[in-house]
């Protein structure tokens, strides 16, 4: 139980991982996890935030989002040109699981920290780039992601938003849901289509950067079984986009999508979206019996094989090589894993969820358990990603 309970409480389970291309010196490492863990002490030292379950969703603290960013803890890897902190993706993934063990208040900045940055990077104009990244890194900016539609499901091929030209640039129309804090954000990053698709399902997409307050933007916050309201419908009603919105090539949309889904499901919130419930489970010690430390035993293997997963995606994101199969893989697994641990931490503790100020444990597992539906549902369904993997794997054609 020591043994568990030290690998559990935090996630000090090995930071050296051999064979991967990340150079990072484990010292700068180690430097970099200290410093996290004492502004994370100190932040609930004063009570800024109180730690839960799904924080990459649940926790909106733009005040947060701004701490982390004036730390530099926001487009750490970009170049410092842009903003950026021109570190390592080791060091990123560092700050990162740090964050998401302790139940940190990160949703605010996260989207655009993690997927449109790296786009805007790869993808986007000149002026884009100094226009957004800037902002972004310093927890001022945050950006919604508008890829899914009603009736659309996981098939993003199937959008039905339309953009047609104008003389300065396109005029935008549809509906988008499952943009989380759509309402809190500045920019929705929109996946539309511009031309009919042509035979190709996925020729005819592109994507387009538009201002949440501009005419003709609608924003319906919709209450989650939570009794939060991050899930929210955008309506978009012929509205204005200029051309220099456009992020990449007109057409080339799903190029720019699939490069933001990588970041999307291989990263270490697609397997620590409940580890604050099993980390407080161990360290309450109130836990025995051989069927309960066999499951926690269980547990925190996977979580050491998916975080090892998850490290070398991201050294494949780094350098440029296809991710596809290796990020459904980290987000199938993990989000099966976070729901395990709730049943878990029910069975080993023989307590239900309660009220969220109900002690720490009651109230993590409510968070968790209420949350628990729509983990293997965002970023892509666990059958949609197990299409990807078996048409990787050359078990089912393109």
């Amino acid at each position: 139980m020591r043994m568990i309970s030290s690998y559990t409480s935090r996630l000090t389970i090995g930071s050296r991982h051999e064979g991967l291309q990340m150079t990072t010196p484990e010292a700068t490492i180690a430097e970099v996890r200290t410093d996290v863990r004492r502004f994370l002490a100190e932040e609930l030292a004063a009570a800024s935030f109180r730690p839960t379950c799904d924080s990459w969703i649940q926790g909106h603290s733009v005040a947060f989002s701004r701490k982390l960013g004036d730390r530099g803890w926001l487009g750490m890897t970009w170049p410092q040109r842009y903003g950026g902190g021109g570190h390592s993706a080791r060091e990123r993934f560092t700050v990162i699981e740090e964050l998401l063990a302790a139940g940190a208040p990160v949703a605010a900045h996260w989207i655009a920290d993690r997927q449109t940055g790296p786009l805007l990077l790869r993808a986007g104009t000149e002026q884009q780039k100094r226009t957004f990244l800037p902002a972004i890194a310093r927890g001022r900016l945050f950006i919604a992601a508008g890829m899914s539609e009603p009736d659309s499901g996981s098939d993003l091929a199937s959008v039905r938003t339309r953009a047609v030209p104008t003389a300065t640039g396109w005029r935008v129309s549809g509906r988008k849901v499952w943009t989380s804090h759509a309402h809190r954000s500045h920019y929705l990053l929109a996946l539309v289509r511009t031309a009919a698709p042509d035979g190709d399902r996925h020729a005819g997409l592109s994507q387009m950067l538009i201002k949440l307050d501009s005419p003709g933007v609608a924003v319906r916050p919709i209450e989650v079984m939570t009794g939060e309201s991050h899930f929210t419908e955008v309506t978009l009603d012929d509205v204005d986009v200029p051309n220099g919105m456009v992020v990449g090539r007109v057409g080339d949309g799903w190029r720019g999508v699939m490069s933001e889904l990588a970041h999307e499901r291989s990263g270490p919130e697609r397997y620590l979206s409940t580890f604050p419930l099993l980390a407080e489970l161990v360290s309450g010690g109130t836990v025995d019996g051989e069927t309960a430390l066999a499951d926690i035993g269980s547990a925190t293997a996977r979580l050491w094989a998916l975080r090892s997963l998850s490290l070398r995606v991201q050294d494949l994101l780094e350098r440029g090589s296809p991710t596809d199969t290796a990020a459904a893989l980290v987000k199938d697994l993990g989000t099966r894993l976070e729901g395990d641990i709730i049943n878990i931490t029910r069975r080993a503790s023989q307590r239900g969820p309660g009220r969220a100020d109900h002690g720490a444990l009651p109230g993590l597992l409510r968070a968790a358990q209420l949350a628990a539906p729509s983990f293997t549902l965002r970023g892509g369904t666990n059958e949609i990603l197990r299409g990807l993997v078996a048409r990787g794997l050359g078990a089912r054609d393109a």
